[in-house]
């Protein structure tokens, strides 16, 4: 029983240490080298688990030879644009110039339904809005819409906004961020008259407080035990 959870931790490990090589991306953003690579780790890593006579060995070498390989393929797609295309593919245009490409449809084996549906969840349910829809080497679709139809901007009003960075999340659970708190170039005396004003005594008591660019401070109390949500 003991080898088997020791198995188990190690390629447990090791299939997390593979996909933090491949990057931060979801599964449908995966390219197909990337997918390939994930099915296959999962496979490889499988073999190990289900049967306990094979060497552990026999699962680690090819996963970590398949860690090895993405990271160099990934270093030569980040390098040559070839390689990247050879490997990766290039993205293929449908619509162009609000004009439906019937050629890569048909070499996509892409039909008129899918294309509507991916308008449809990209909040685009009229094909005649369209200039331009791409799809991406990781099989989503970029939809590029006419001038006309498109969102106002501040820049269409002549508006001047204010910059807006990320907020800084001064308290975690009870738990002072001291990093945030000296990039926000506060201290803790601060933070404790600020907590005042909202009849907060304790830090342990808080659950999220933030401070954005704009010098806007928010701040969640801790729900107690047996406190209902209002």
């Amino acid at each position: 029983m003991f080898i088997a959870f020791l198995r188990t931790i190690i390629l447990y490990i090791l299939v997390v240490v593979a996909l933090r090589v491949m990057g931060k991306r979801q599964i449908g953003q995966l390219q197909p080298s990337e997918l390939v690579v994930a099915m296959m780790i999962s496979e490889l890593a499988s073999i190990p688990l289900e049967k306990t006579q094979t060497p552990l060995v026999s699962g680690i070498v090819p996963i970590v030879t398949l860690i090895i390989a993405e990271a160099i393929f990934s270093f030569l797609t980040l390098k040559s644009r070839k390689v990247r295309r050879a490997i990766s593919g290039a993205p293929t245009i449908l619509i162009e110039n609000g004009k439906v490409c019937e050629k890569e449809m048909e070499r996509l084996r892409f039909n008129i339904d899918d294309l509507m549906e991916e308008l449809r969840s990209n909040g685009y349910p009229n094909i005649s809005d369209i200039e331009y829809a791409i799809i991406e080497t990781t099989g989503q679709l970029s939809v590029i819409p006419k001038s006309n139809k498109r969102p106002l901007t501040a820049d269409d009003l002549n508006l001047s906004l204010k910059y807006e960075g990320l907020p800084f999340l001064i308290v975690l659970d009870g738990k002072i961020n001291t990093v945030a708190l000296k990039d926000a170039g506060i201290n803790e005396e601060w933070l404790k008259i600020k907590l005042k004003e909202y009849d907060i005594e304790k830090i342990e008591d808080v659950f999220l407080a933030s401070l954005d660019t704009s010098g806007d401070f928010y701040v969640q109390r801790k729900k107690k035990k047996g406190e209902k949500s209002q």
